[in-house]
């Protein structure tokens, strides 16, 4: 592989204008000498081409009609990268903000081994810069991650390249040749765990997973949804937990999974209940049930979950 190979950056936006154009300005000072920008826009409105265009004229907008999810935005835009003479895709929310460096790092370490499929970055909160969000995790025996960095302050302790069972596709770069062996990101998995599904399928396939902490993005956490506490997540994360868990629990791993899965439930609950987040925990069980009944994660969150909460 050459030394610089042709890098698609595929950013997925839903409205957010602003924190879209942030980030693009952050792409505009990135280092890396063969990379091309792909704004896709997941049915925004307005449409957000008319504001990016004229501040970046280099970067191609790919309009979708309608909201397809994380799953069906990435993609569609990793269709058009592959479309083109990419050889890696370098998958980025919008709400992040890479530094200069980042893909030099993560092309640099992809590439020291055909063994490798994905390499992801050190993730920090935007709102704490020097607090980690995510060096990536391992998955245990339940299909779950371990906990990990999440809320650390770094002082240099995760400071060494390693390999790792899960990234999350905030900010990663996977090969051409992963997506064309693997396949595309399930799309019954709309928001959420899209990422856990095709990490497990990765390895499955043979490749290995790498954590590069030269690689350095800021990270809006959850700012699509409203937040960690809005229902609106809640409902998702718990739907789509219940898609992952049913497609992967095969066998004698589920009776293991089952009983992990009632108590995390169990633990949840209580947890709102005693914040007393009655609407948390209503949208909780409603995506919870929905993505174990139906084995999909697509489905729409209730009205009610949108309502404004008693204190607000």
């Amino acid at each position: 592989m050459n030394e610089s190979p042709p890098v698609t950056v595929v950013v997925v936006a839903w409205n957010q204008l602003d924190r879209t154009l942030d980030c693009l300005d952050a792409l505009a000072r990135l280092t890396y000498p063969s990379a091309r920008l792909l704004l896709v826009d997941n049915g925004s409105d307005p449409p957000l081409e008319e504001t990016v265009r004229p501040r970046f004229p280099d970067v191609e907008v790919l309009r979708l009609p309608e909201n397809r999810g994380f799953a069906g935005g990435y993609n569609a835009g990793i269709r058009r990268a592959l479309e083109g003479d990419a050889r890696l895709v370098c998958l980025l929310n919008n709400d992040t903000l890479p530094a200069p460096g980042f893909l030099d790092a993560l092309v640099a370490e992809a590439t020291t081994s055909t063994e490798i499929g994905l390499v992801t970055s050190k993730i920090y909160y935007a709102a704490d810069p020097q607090r980690i969000w995510s060096v990536g995790h391992n998955v245990n025996v339940f299909l779950d991650l371990v906990p990990g960095a999440m809320n650390q302050l770094d002082a240099g302790q995760w400071d060494e390249a390693r390999d790792i069972d899960f990234a999350p596709f905030c900010a990663v770069v996977l090969k051409r040749e992963v997506v064309e062996r693997v396949g595309l990101l399930d799309e019954a998995f709309f928001l959420y765990y899209e990422d856990m599904d095709y990490c497990l399928r990765m390895r499955r396939a043979g490749y290995r997973l790498r954590y590069q902490p030269a690689a350095i993005v800021h990270h809006a956490v959850a700012a699509s949804t409203g937040g960690k506490t809005n229902p609106v997540r809640r409902y998702w994360l718990a739907q789509s937990g219940g898609r992952y868990f049913r497609k992967h629990g095969h066998g004698p791993r589920m009776a293991l999974i089952l009983p992990f899965r009632a108590a995390s439930a169990a633990k949840m609950s209580a947890r709102l209940l005693l914040d007393g987040d009655r609407l948390g925990l209503r949208a909780y069980w409603a995506g919870l049930v929905t993505g174990w009944r139906t084995g999909r994660a697509d489905t729409p969150p209730p009205d009610w979950t949108r309502q404004p909460r008693p204190d607000g």
